[in-house]
């Protein structure tokens, strides 16, 4: 008689244990709503918003959403409203709302107000991509872009009251000012070496849609108009317009530029050993004097790869997240378009939802930026806030 009884104690508690998993997802919203806020007044810079979904920014917004960090006391940051830059309109109509507005005195002051300032991307937009028109031949008119005088004062006046500075790829590519550039550079000890590149999982021109059509012009002028490549691969590109590939096989061992991590960054930040990363990064030098290399790309290249680096004076290791954490200021850049991920700012009202991250984005696609998402993005600018959030007096 005692066998009827288990079946039905075991049955009961499957069925306990199927509704406790599926009500997860009440669990984790109602954990999150029952999260106190906390006031981080973050001035996020995005010159680059083709439409509302504010995808360049809308990974630092998913992290304040998460972690309960607002703008006041009450209100959570809003990714369509809470940024300086451009806005996109109805019908091809935008605003422009970035620093450029403010005399120094207005720029000093929002220095004593803002916690942190966070320059998402600088590139801008150009009249080809906002109207439409030839958006598969160069780039040409920019409606606006590139790193002004005004965010350069701002940031200086937020290293001397020694705020919290995040910054990343493009704010020092074109189409920022020459000389600003060089003024940031000197401020915080890191020299943009003119090239950027992005790995192609095909650089065929006829079976790949997204290889720019620019990047294959400047190539074919070089090159008595050949284009040799159909395979994977990874360009190079300066500012003088010169091109490298680096094909897979011909000058790779693998095609995938990893982003490597060591032992204590891993466990402080939350960091893998290596992730590969699939899209736009740049090349740049630090002083190491003032800072430190956190994480660096890794491009597995052959001898005829390392030649061809060698000969245009680039190595195959190089920064991908530079910081200083000296007492008088905290910086960051990320060598890489670290805030642009296909997101959804929904998941941010789940607590703790990157205990599942592993659902979240497909382990077998390496070209998923999700996982670059929840494996790295995530777990090291949570870290980072919430270090600086310590640090803050408490009103």
């Amino acid at each position: 008689m005692a066998a009827p009884v288990l079946k039905t104690s075991s049955g009961s508690f499957i069925r306990f244990v199927i509704l406790m998993v599926l009500l997860t997802p009440l669990w984790l919203y109602i954990a999150w709503l029952l999260t106190e806020k906390r006031k981080l007044v973050v001035a996020i810079v995005d010159k680059t918003v083709l439409n509302k979904k504010g995808q360049e920014h809308v990974s630092i917004n998913w992290i304040l959403n998460q972690e309960k960090f607002t703008k006041n006391r009450k209100e959570l940051y809003n990714r369509e409203k809470d940024y300086y830059g451009f806005f996109p309109l109805d019908d091809q109509k935008f605003q422009i709302k970035g620093l450029e507005r403010f005399n120094n005195s207005r720029l000093e002051q929002l220095s004593k107000d803002v916690d942190l300032v966070y320059l998402t991307d600088t590139y801008g937009i150009y009249k080809n991509e906002w109207y439409h028109e030839n958006t598969d031949t160069t780039v040409a008119g920019i409606l606006y872009g590139g790193m002004s005088q005004q965010d350069l004062y701002f940031i200086k006046q937020m290293q001397a009251r020694h705020k919290l500075i995040i910054t990343e790829f493009n704010c020092l590519a074109t189409p920022t000012d020459p000389a600003v550039r060089t003024s940031f550079e000197k401020t915080f000890g890191i020299r943009w070496t003119k090239w950027i590149g992005r790995y192609f999982p095909s650089l065929d021109t006829i079976n790949n849609p997204d290889l720019p059509r620019w990047l294959t012009e400047l190539y074919r002028k070089k090159h008595n108009g050949n284009w040799p490549f159909r395979k994977s691969g990874i360009a190079l590109v300066n500012t003088d317009d010169h091109v490298l590939i680096l094909e897979n096989s011909t000058h790779l061992k693998q095609d995938l530029p990893l982003i490597i991590s060591g032992k204590e960054e891993q466990r402080y930040y939350g960091l893998p050993a290596s992730i590969p990363y699939s899209f736009w990064f740049d090349v740049i030098i630090p002083d190491s004097s003032r800072n430190r290399v956190v994480s660096s790309f890794q491009i597995d290249v052959n001898e005829a790869g390392k030649k061809l680096l060698a000969a245009h004076g680039l190595q195959a290791n190089f920064p991908a997240i530079t910081a200083h954490m000296g007492s008088n200021y905290r910086f960051f850049y990320f060598s890489a378009d670290f805030s642009d991920n296909p997101l959804s700012l929904s998941s941010s009202h789940f607590k703790k939802i990157a205990w599942f991250k592993m659902f979240l984005y497909n382990r077998r696609d390496p070209l998923d930026r999700s996982s670059f998402f929840w494996n790295v993005y995530q777990p090291m600018v949570t870290r980072i806030l919430n270090d600086y959030y310590q640090t803050l007096p408490r009103n």
